[in-house]
């Protein structure tokens, strides 16, 4: 009883931290790719309105970067606090990627200051440079941790002998068959949620009235990047599915739901799995189609859960909601991004500014795109780990062998809660702060413009300010001559 309630306290806590760091580091990854465009842009145009775009995301990133490193260190402690077993068994073997991942982040750190107060010290072109370290080491330094996760689902590299490990391969976590496929699934899913966030709050700004450049822009450049992603997305999950049934047959029978092996198995959409009799209810089956997916045949045999005793089984009813929660949001944004793309082609067609389409409908679907890129990688990490239970190491080292003996959990587990709660509490009010809108030479209303009324329909900003806004506004920050060369 106390081991049980000493595992759920542990295993709560990290799932909580692993959740509530996620969702920062996907903007490290994400953000600074687009701060290179929208830097780049203003140096080559001189447009204030990219000027304005960047200056405001960098604030944004600084701050979710701050609250993202708080939030991993505290689940880096937690992995030798709360599974001191699991590191003391297999730390060696994940040792490199613990490694280049710590120095990834300093190198991110270091840039990120040099970046924020180098505005006014550096040329704009040398400036723009000191993101480029800042995008690759952010990206890496989550990427490297997909490694050590891609290892714990397909353990490569290591020979034990009596349940010790006696050599391991330093590179084993980047040679497992599970690695490729996870961290290009995590790239995009980062670049998908970045985007989608960006996309959701210029769509907001322009659901109340804010149609103008700077908004258009900011809502451009998110939804392009979070709508050219998910078809991608569509692609690589089918592959990563493809590495799960091969190396986690049992993990794919949870997702799918499948309580028999056998062959012409179907593909069930939807439903409630039941674990006492192996039936899914409410759900639809597709004939065959899950057989033929996995192994191209619809005699191919797919294991299911009754395969390993029922202490072996992942909880199934979990992992398929979250994985039918995962496609059939990926599935409605892969929809989007083929609607705004048939759209925006006949617009530009017509000379219709801006290309994408920004009525009311679009734009409510825009600020979807945000929530449902992040609560898709959400459910999918459930699959991840739920689906690799109750292995911490699939196949090697169980969570009840993996973790601490060591009592005030709960304390432990409550004083977490607290600290993300501070955190979450000054997140909130330090973006509220910065929530102003676009600078004054962006947001002239349309009606002042000297458009033709063609122009002003529900689906039509002006192309620039006014001029008597732009007369207005404060000077730009100047560029020095050669910075387009």
């Amino acid at each position: 009883m106390i081991l049980a309630a000493s595992t759920d306290l542990a295993r709560g806590q990290t799932a909580f931290s692993l959740a509530f760091h996620i969702c920062f580091a996907v903007f490290g990854v994400g953000m600074p790719w687009l701060l290179l465009y929208t830097e780049r842009r203003w140096i080559r145009t001189g447009d204030p309105v990219w000027l304005a775009l960047t200056r405001k995301w960098a604030r944004a990133f600084a701050v979710m970067f701050a609250v993202g490193a708080v939030s991993g260190t505290v689940l880096s402690f937690e992995f030798g606090l709360l599974w001191p077993a699991f590191m003391a068994r297999y730390g060696g073997a994940l040792g490199l990627s613990f490694t280049l991942e710590g120095f990834a982040f300093f190198i991110e750190a270091v840039f990120i200051g040099l970046y924020l107060y180098g505005w006014k010290r550096l040329s704009p072109r040398a400036h723009w440079l000191t993101m480029l370290p800042i995008a690759v080491a952010g990206t890496l330094s989550t990427l490297f941790i997909i490694t050590a996760n891609a290892w714990m689902n397909v353990p490569r590299g290591v020979r034990e002998v009596d349940g010790r490990v006696v050599s391991a391969e330093p590179l084993a976590p980047f040679l497992t068959p599970a690695t490729p496929a996870q961290v290009v699934h995590m790239l995009l899913a980062a670049l998908m949620c970045t985007g989608g966030a960006v996309a959701g709050v210029y769509a907001v700004g322009m659901l109340r009235g804010r149609r103008d450049a700077y908004h258009c822009r900011g809502l451009r450049v998110g939804l392009v990047t979070v709508l050219a992603c998910a078809p991608l997305q569509l692609i690589v999950g089918d592959w990563a599915s493809r590495v799960v049934a091969k190396q986690q047959p049992v993990k794919l029978a949870a997702m799918e739901a499948l309580y028999r092996t056998r062959s012409h198995a179907p593909l069930t959409l939807g439903g409630i799995y039941d674990d006492v009799t192996g039936e899914v209810r409410h759900g639809i089956e597709i004939p065959d189609l899950l057989s033929l997916m996995t192994g191209w045949s619809r005699d191919h045999v797919v294991t299911g859960l009754a395969a390993v005793p029922p202490a072996e089984r992942p909880n199934a009813l979990i992992v398929h909601l979250a994985f039918d929660t995962m496609v059939a949001l990926g599935t409605a944004l892969v929809g989007l991004s083929v609607a705004v793309a048939v759209v925006a082609f006949r617009r530009r067609r017509r000379g219709v500014h801006p290309a994408i389409p920004i009525g009311r409908g679009w734009l409510f679907a825009a600020s979807a795109t945000g929530p449902a890129s992040m609560i898709a990688m959400l459910a999918g990490w459930e699959v991840t780990e739920g689906g690799r239970q109750p292995w911490i190491v699939y196949g090697r080292m169980l969570v009840t062998d993996a973790v601490t003996h060591s009592p005030g959990l709960g304390w432990a587990f409550g004083g977490t809660l607290l600290l993300y709660l501070g955190l979450s509490t000054a997140l909130v009010l330090i973006l509220r702060r910065m929530a102003t809108g676009g600078p004054a030479y962006e947001t002239a209303s349309i009606a002042a413009d000297a458009v033709s009324a063609d122009a002003l329909s529900a689906d039509a900003v002006p192309a620039d300010p006014v001029p008597a806004a732009r007369e207005a506004a404060p000077a730009e920050p100047a560029r020095p001559a050669g910075a387009d060369r």
